[in-house]
């Protein structure tokens, strides 16, 4: 499966205060969470990110609480993957808990500048940056993890094995 957008470039250490600020917890609904998306850091992020754009950051990104919010204001705002450097350890899980795909590619983070459409080729491990040519290469996600992401999360997953086995 490839994924195709726009990359918004954020630095190291992005929390998930940033990503979704804690007045806005008041709410679980994700269209709700995705108007308030990085606003914090990027307030014209929510009204201009297009459906398959791609979050694009540092070192330790989702790093702070453990809100489940954080990658569910992610995915609901129409980003199609987050690529960063590394992520914090519970980030990385509620992420493929929500079913949104994150991959580290710390070489690719470099050659990525904010605005530049990109290519991932999810099976392949591969990224291509169109705007300047660049390809990277990075560990593709396990293949249990990717299950959770095409049922679109943990909850969904489940579900659809539970209906699969009472049949």
């Amino acid at each position: 499966m490839e994924l195709k957008g726009k990359a918004w470039k954020y630095g190291n250490d992005v929390d998930t205060d940033v990503i979704i600020p804690a007045r806005y917890l008041n709410t679980s609904d994700p269209a709700e969470l995705a108007r308030h998306c990085m606003e914090d850091i990027d307030a014209s992020f929510a009204t201009k990110v297009s459906s398959g754009d791609f979050i694009v950051a540092g070192k330790n990104f989702g790093c702070g609480s453990s809100r489940e919010h954080a990658p569910i204001a992610i995915k609901a705002s129409g980003v199609s993957a987050v690529i960063a450097r590394s992520f914090a350890r519970i980030f990385y899980r509620n992420a493929f808990n929500m079913g949104l795909p994150i991959f580290e590619a710390p070489d690719a983070v470099d050659g990525i500048d904010a605005g530049d459409r990109i290519v991932v080729d999810m099976a392949g491990g591969i990224l291509r940056n169109e705007t300047k040519g660049g390809e990277y290469r990075f560990t593709p996600i396990p293949p249990f993890m990717q299950e959770l992401v095409d049922a679109g999360g943990l909850l969904n997953y489940i579900a659809k094995r539970s209906n699969s086995q009472i049949r």
